[in-house]
């Protein structure tokens, strides 16, 4: 008998080929998981002996959450569980801090025997569903500080806590629900800040403060520049000025070159006679003076004028831009603080590697050093299924879940790295048009969620193994070994497949 709901079938009513691309994505990560452990572990595939067994129990489990949630919980409940749920999720992240166990540096575990449970996982899951529930009122309006503070909050309090539990990567995550608040409604410029935020901290460590400076007022001017109405003139001057400024270490070094012959020794190491050759000397003022006193002077005589300006045109975007120049400069000066007081030792390491301060290739640096020879070594086609020495030898630690895509590009090389990651892509963007095509802006937006969550894990986790992003220890959505990570992964999906169905069976 065909069971139909207003003339759509049930057929047409599920979007089976995310069902599919699922599917495919969490068989390619138990086949990977035996490939990464089948040298080192006892057991067959399917042994409860081996990560890959326990693995495929876990698909089990989650496969019987899947069927539950499209089965058995009405779709509309996630609505009214969502608060109560992000409630008890941010209590288990807390009292994780106090009652879990230690990992690695992270307390973000609860053991229950054999079983462990991470909160940070479920976390995802709940604050999702809360952004969806408060961004899908009829009254919510982004650009209202009321309501830009409270989803602040949402997403701000377990980034915090997770972060407390030394859980970097996790946190890190939280920051993909920037595209969420983007589609609806929040600025682009918020999003170049960021941006420029990200840029200022990595040019003060790599260059200098002076650097970070420069090119922060140079974008915030050059800008402000090409939105002015006499847009030409104000462009070429802003363009004078950088490159002035540009120039200015130079030109300064070469006047007190030519002003004190000999000058030169001022950079000695010496610090005694240092200071007696600047005390000595009837321009001693101008060895004090630096470019970046020079470039912040300029800036504070030209600020008042601005502002001003802004005040009497009513420019919003003027004060605003100010607003964000003086945030990066104190940004700048305290990347050092940041840098060496608040982050951890370990963390401050992968960083410098990452960013080629330093070469650690048997410290800090091994894992991405061996897991870029894994990748590397595979080739177009891959050394074939269980043939890879790299990963057969377990030369990469954490093969089996952080850096399990290496895995991938050693023993199917650059086709199956292409095939995963189009396979990633697919899923996401198909999430992103179901959204999209949904009436209800509370499954739109929980959709939005889901597919940020899932491009955050992504581009870090492989960005990670290619080393292009710091070794911050996240999974790789459905593929890396983990019960925590597949099963809320899977939670996380089948919500939202639930809701797309509910409302496309009478649509």
């Amino acid at each position: 008998m065909d069971r139909t709901f207003k003339g759509r079938s049930i057929a047409q009513s599920f979007d089976w080929k995310l069902v599919g691309a699922y599917l495919l994505l969490v068989f390619i990560g138990l086949l990977n998981i035996y490939a990464s452990i089948h040298s080192s572990e006892p057991g067959g595939f399917f042994s409860m002996s081996s990560r890959s067994g326990k693995q495929f129990c876990w698909l089990l489990v989650s496969l019987a959450a899947a069927g539950g949630i499209m089965a058995l919980i009405p779709p509309r409940l996630w609505e009214g569980a969502a608060v109560p749920l992000y409630l008890m999720v941010f209590m288990l992240l807390v009292a994780v801090i106090f009652l879990g166990i230690d990992v690695k540096g992270s307390r973000s575990w609860f053991a229950f025997g054999p079983v462990r449970f991470q909160p940070a996982e479920v976390s995802k899951i709940s604050t999702s569903l809360t952004l969806a529930l408060l961004m899908s009122r009829s009254n919510y309006k982004m650009s209202r500080p009321k309501d830009f503070l409270i989803t602040a909050l949402v997403i701000g309090l377990p980034m915090l806590v997770i972060l407390a539990e030394s859980e970097t990567g996790s946190a890190l995550v939280y920051v993909g629900f920037i595209f969420v608040l983007y589609r609806e409604g929040l600025s682009g410029w918020f999003l170049m800040m960021i941006g420029m935020a990200i840029l200022v901290f990595i040019l003060t460590l790599t260059a200098s403060t002076y650097v970070s400076v420069l090119v922060l007022g140079a974008t915030v001017a050059l800008i402000c520049a090409l939105r002015a109405k006499n847009s030409l003139r104000m462009t070429a001057v802003t363009a004078a000025a950088v490159l002035f400024f540009a120039l200015l270490p130079w030109l300064w070094r070469e006047l007190l070159e030519w002003m004190m012959p000999g000058s030169s020794i001022l950079g000695t190491a010496d610090p005694f006679l240092r200071e007696m050759i600047m005390d000595s000397s009837p321009l001693s003022f101008l060895t004090a003076v630096k470019p970046l006193h020079m470039l912040l002077g300029c800036c504070a005589i030209v600020i008042p004028f601005v502002l001003h300006r802004a005040y009497a045109d009513r420019n919003r975007f003027l004060g605003l831009s100010v607003l964000a120049f003086v945030t990066g400069v104190a940004l700048s000066f305290s990347t050092s603080f940041i840098f060496n007081d608040v982050l951890q030792d370990h963390q401050r390491k992968r960083i410098e590697v990452l960013l080629g301060m330093k070469e650690d290739p048997s410290g800090v640096g091994y894992n991405v050093n061996q897991s870029m020879i894994a990748i590397g070594s595979g080739g177009f086609h891959g050394k074939g299924f269980l043939n890879g020495t790299q990963t057969s030898y377990g030369f990469v630690p954490e093969q089996s879940t952080d850096f399990i895509f290496c895995t991938i590009g050693e023993e199917w090389g650059f086709v199956g790295c292409l095939g995963v990651i189009c396979l990633y892509v697919f899923l996401i963007f198909r999430i992103v048009r179901d959204a999209e095509h949904c009436r209800s802006a509370f499954t739109r937006i929980y959709g939005y969620c889901v597919a940020s969550c899932i491009f955050m894990h992504l581009f870090i986790n492989i960005g990670m193994t290619i080393g292009l992003m710091p070794v911050i220890g996240i999974p790789l959505p459905y593929i890396s070994y983990g019960g925590s990570s597949l099963l809320s992964f899977s939670i996380l999906l089948f919500i939202f497949i639930a809701l797309y169905h509910e409302e496309k069976k009478y649509f």
